[in-house]
């Protein structure tokens, strides 16, 4: 059947939906323009890459030297390259680029690789009350020996802390019309422990590297409107009971709303760049000024580092400043196809199965945004930024702040479309688990399940319609 045949039964089929779902027939007015003014008219594997559309020349020049520091490696101290040394002396990778590969997704490792690069494996032990201080400021109770955070690379003559390895168990979920998908689960593999046995409650999770695009328009999203979407008691009996995440600020030292991470651990851009520096490549900044190196780790400890002489930083503030910048200014790309009749089939199922419960389409950002151009932007990321239970499906068994295992931030989902384009593959969710966006609808329990549930009812043409909306975004 044609495009053209096939497309007005789908949008006849999604308006017959319940009565209580909008009803799309043709495209919002800007709704191509996903990051409003700020959107960049690109769809290639650069498309992630761009500064925001509307930066001026002379903040473009700023950009630019932020995406410098992003994309090229830092090197191990001492060393001629004042600017850029002080990796490690434990690290994951030596480049921001290298997890974010043209600003894009990570993906977990595949079985022949030797470093997990663009996917993390965070570490914690259950909580305890006497370490109150550390579930303040970190969220988490750290490992005792590895921290909250395993290194699978270190500068020679310290030992990486270990290797890690992931295998999937697989099983089918069927669809009312008879089609199976076949879903995988991982099963982390921690092996070559360079400081001794982990801790018998270690909890594990791992998180691939999430895009970089709109951050900082996420960031300029007023915080009232996140709190006006909570909803922790459902008291509009919907089923989905939001809540945003309450984290440790390290600039302000008081706790605020998280907007950043998985698991919306993080409260800004900057302190997400530096934690990442800290955590990822072992980098010194201002806000953290010492290595990631726990008590034990004394090789680690006794590792020359590139601080500067007068008590300049690895990462100096201007350098902060600057990838700091770009990372706020990497544009969200123009969607594509928003009026043909099969993505406004899809997005009409989309509304029907309840999705934008959690993924919100728009918010305006502040007056007041870091950035000017960010500022007074209708937005569409499809995201609420909240916390939700995802079920035990997806669990990680690991709190970060407010959030217990199987909560999770709702990821926007602006620009997934491109993601394959960009990345180079088509794995979702926290862990990659999911092989392209039909497994990731399917892996969604909790809060999720009667959306997920409606899901199975869809016949092909309608998956093809949900689908063509999701990769319209």
């Amino acid at each position: 059947m044609s495009l053209l045949r096939l497309s007005p039964l789908l949008l006849a089929f999604a308006l017959a939906a319940c009565d209580d779902a909008p009803r799309f027939t043709q495209a919002e007015p800007g709704e191509a323009l996903s990051g409003g003014k700020a959107t960049v008219q690109r769809s290639d594997r650069n498309a992630y890459s761009l500064p925001s559309a509307n930066l001026t020349p002379e903040r473009r020049l700023d950009f630019a030297v932020g995406n410098s520091f992003f994309r090229n490696p830092w090197v191990i101290a001492p060393s001629t390259t004042t600017a850029r040394d002080g990796l490690g002396p434990l690290f994951n990778t030596n480049a921001c680029q290298n997890c974010h590969v043209r600003d894009g997704r990570g993906h977990p490792p595949e079985p022949d690789d030797s470093n997990a690069v663009s996917m993390l494996v965070r570490l914690s032990i259950p909580d305890q009350p006497y370490y109150a201080r550390e579930i303040e400021r970190l969220g988490v109770v750290p490992e005792p020996v590895y921290g909250t955070q395993l290194q699978d690379m270190a500068i020679p003559g310290v030992a990486p802390e270990g290797k890690v390895r992931v295998s999937y168990d697989k099983h089918s979920v069927t669809f009312k019309d008879g089609h199976q998908v076949e879903l995988r689960r991982p099963t982390l593999q921690i092996t070559q422990l360079g400081y001794g046995p982990l801790h018998p409650d270690t909890r594990f999770s791992a998180r691939v590297a999430p895009p970089m695009i709109g951050l900082g328009l996420l960031e300029a999203i007023p915080e009232a409107d996140l709190q006006a979407n909570e909803d922790p008691d459902d008291l509009n009996r919907d089923g989905i009971r939001g809540r945003a995440n309450r984290v440790w600020d390290d600039a302000q030292g008081k706790t605020v709303i998280g907007r950043f991470g998985w698991k919306a651990g993080q409260p800004n851009v900057n302190q997400q760049n530096v934690h990442a520096f800290a955590g990822d490549m072992g980098l010194t900044t201002t806000l953290l000024p010492k290595d990631d190196c726990t008590a034990t780790q004394v090789d680690c400890l006794a590792a020359p580092n590139g601080d500067g002489q007068s008590g300049e930083k690895e990462v100096s503030d201007n350098i902060l400043r600057l990838v700091t910048f770009y990372t706020r200014n990497l544009a969200v790309p123009v969607r594509r196809n928003v009026d043909t009749p099969e993505v406004l089939a899809g997005k009409n199922l989309f509304y029907q199965a309840g999705c934008q419960g959690c993924h919100t389409p728009q918010f305006t950002t502040a007056a007041d945004a870091s950035e000017p151009e960010l500022a007074g932007q209708v937005i569409r990321p499809y995201s609420d930024l909240l916390l939700h239970d995802m079920g035990p499906g997806l669990s990680d068994e690991r709190t970060e702040f407010a959030a217990n295992g199987q909560d999770w931030r709702t990821p926007p989902l602006w620009g997934i479309g491109l993601s394959e384009t960009v990345s180079g593959h088509s794995q979702f969710l926290h862990d990659g688990r999911a092989r392209n966006l039909l497994e990731a609808v399917l892996w969604h329990g909790g809060e999720a399940q009667a959306a997920r549930d409606h899901v199975l009812t869809f016949n092909a043409e309608q998956r093809a319609a949900l689908l063509a909306f999701l990769n319209s975004l």
